[in-house]
């Protein structure tokens, strides 16, 4: 079979206008061996980002399973970890949360939301209100950290952060290490919307205690998300 030569041009530039066009010659054999390679290479990363995720969401349901607060519910997609817990509420309602890394990440490793289902006003106005509490604490001692909440729903960018600096800390981070710090948030996020509830007849208390728990939080680690 004789292979069909494709053409490259390459030019150097030496100044006062003049330059030099050099032709490379590829046959298709040794495109198609290039393509392959990088073909390979990207399936290669692909499977590691995968590995990554499984062992991380592996960590964190060993954790879940010896803490007992949380239930673990049916994965939707291999990148995501959905869970539920209920609160001491009027029909014991339960909030879910949905951990989804991203496949590619960077600077922001995943995302999480919390939503509550619910057709009660009431319910939905101090949910409501507990997320604007959290956001007004987040903000205060992680300046950078990105959530929205409308509806019954939050959403939180999950960006690694060393605390106390506001400086980046993903780097390098293992399964077992980032399974820790997703748990360790999570765990943290529930407990005070929990004690959110448990003090509706005194507002200030509960965000004087929540507040609190999230400096100790701080506290106990060296990178937060």
């Amino acid at each position: 079979m004789n292979a069909k030569p494709t053409q490259s041009g390459i030019n150097i530039c030496y100044g006062w206008g003049s330059s030099i066009t050099f032709n490379v010659y590829l046959d298709d054999i040794t495109l198609q061996s290039l393509d392959g390679k990088k073909l390979a290479a990207e399936e290669a990363d692909k499977r590691k980002e995968e590995q990554r995720m499984q062992d991380t969401f592996a960590r964190m349901e060993s954790i879940l399973r010896a803490a007992d607060t949380f239930q673990v519910l049916m994965q939707p997609t291999d990148s995501t970890l959905t869970l539920r817990s209920a609160i001491a509420y009027k029909y014991n309602p339960s909030v879910k949360y949905a951990v989804e890394l991203y496949r590619a990440p960077g600077e922001e490793i995943g995302e999480l939301r919390v939503s509550l289902r619910s057709q009660n006003s009431t319910l939905l106005l101090y949910l409501t209100q507990f997320f604007r509490l959290w956001m007004k604490i987040e903000s205060a001692y992680l300046p950078r950290m990105t959530c929205r909440a409308e509806d019954g729903r939050l959403s939180r960018v999950l960006r690694p952060t060393r605390a106390g600096t506001q400086t980046e800390g993903s780097e390098a981070l293992s399964s077992e290490t980032l399974g820790d710090l997703l748990y360790a948030y999570i765990a943290l996020f529930d407990e005070s919307l929990k004690c959110f509830f448990y003090h509706l007849e005194t507002p200030n208390l509960a965000a004087a205690e929540i507040e609190r728990m999230y400096r100790a939080y701080l506290g106990a680690h060296e990178i937060v998300l």
